[in-house]
């Protein structure tokens, strides 16, 4: 029975030793679990002075693209240019053989010499009349006959001379001359070619590009970015405030002369959503034609505005997102809405963060909503460093 006895109470020591055992090793396995949140660089949002460079395509056109058409009929006889030709205003262009023009001329010189004739003879008649008359030979009223004899004469030779003006100026019609500065564009009809007022297809296009013109839109959205970030009352005020904007042209280079946005539509297209606006540039050396296409960056001041570096947000459905940090470090995620140009490597947001709250800087991949993290305010330092 004693031995019975013994071997109980050393089962129930041993019970009691594991039972010890045990327990201080899930006690350690508890207290190595609590570990302290993970650091993540933060930064406060602080107002900052920017400009963003908003990139639009634009097409451009001359200050002047005149089709040069003929104003009679006739064959092609001469051509004094060559497509892609540089013309001044007053150069001729073309010359188109219309020999009945010349014959016309002729008509009416002729017509005028025999009218003055008519009105020769009337005044004659007129002076051969006027002494018998007041003699009493002949009755007054062959007086007033022979005057107005001369008068209808008279009235006969300036419609002559109309007539030959006339002639004269549809003579000068086959000679065809520039009207401005410019380049000249195609040429479709060659020597021989039968023209007249009604062809489909101008002679020529001249194109004047001392100045081009460079158009562009903005959406609905970027007009109201527009509206908000420029001052002025009206719209050509808000134009005015503008700065030079630049140009890009097809092959990458920047345009040496800078633009200036002169004119907007006030009209949204309702077909387009958008609203044309008008840049001007010089073109001392040609360098642009008429027809091109290029890249216009319009840079806008923005004071006191709210920036969020890139890569502190992060994207979900269409909708871009920072992590803010409240005091106790609980991260929550808050969407923002950004003005569609960014400033270099920043966000300019318009809704969402306001200055004074702090957002995580890096790292918001590893980052969940609700998680709590210890805030590194030295790690966001950086976040502004690039701002220009």
């Amino acid at each position: 029975m004693r031995t019975k006895a013994f071997i109980v109470a050393g089962l129930g020591s041993a019970v009691l030793l594991l039972s010890a055992c045990g327990g201080g090793q899930q006690q350690g396995q508890a207290g190595a679990g609590a570990q302290p949140p993970q650091s993540f660089p933060v930064f406060k949002i602080t107002p900052q002075n920017t400009e963003i460079n908003a990139i639009y395509p634009a097409t451009l056109e001359g200050q002047q693209n005149i089709e040069i058409r003929p104003k009679i009929d006739g064959y092609v006889d001469q051509i004094y240019i060559d497509e892609g030709s540089v013309v001044k205003k007053g150069q001729l262009l073309f010359r188109i053989n219309a020999p009945q023009y010349a014959q016309e001329v002729n008509t009416a010189a002729a017509a005028i010499a025999s009218a003055e004739a008519d009105v020769n003879a009337a005044k004659l008649q007129v002076n051969k009349t006027r002494p018998l008359v007041e003699k009493g030979i002949i009755s007054k009223f062959e007086l007033e006959t022979a005057e107005l004899t001369l008068q209808s004469r008279e009235a006969a030779l300036k419609q002559a001379k109309a007539s030959l003006s006339n002639a004269k100026t549809n003579l000068g019609y086959t000679t065809v001359t520039s009207p401005v500065n410019g380049v000249v564009g195609a040429i479709p009809y060659k020597l021989g070619s039968l023209v007249s007022s009604t062809t489909a297809q101008p002679l020529t296009t001249v194109s004047n590009i001392g100045k081009v013109y460079a158009y562009f839109s903005l959406n609905e959205k970027q007009l109201l970015d527009f509206a908000r970030h420029n001052k002025g009352k009206t719209l050509d005020e808000k134009l005015k405030q503008l700065p030079p904007v630049s140009l890009t042209l097809a092959d990458g280079t920047e345009y040496p002369e800078k633009g200036k946005v002169e004119t907007a539509n006030g009209l949204i297209n309702t077909s387009t959503g958008s609203s044309q606006l008008r840049a001007t540039f010089a073109n001392p050396l040609g360098l642009i034609r008429s027809g091109g296409s290029a890249n216009i960056s319009v840079p806008q001041k923005i004071t006191n505005g709210v920036l969020v570096p890139q890569k502190s947000t992060f994207e979900l459905q269409g909708k871009r997102f920072v992590y803010v940090v409240d005091n106790a470090g609980k991260v929550k995620s808050t969407e923002i809405t950004t003005v569609e140009a960014p400033a270099g490597q920043y966000f300019v947001v318009t809704e969402g963060v306001k200055a004074g709250e702090t957002v995580v800087f890096d790292g918001v991949a590893n980052l969940q909503d609700g998680m709590t993290i210890q805030p590194d305010t030295k790690g966001g330092e950086a976040a502004y460093k690039d701002v220009k």
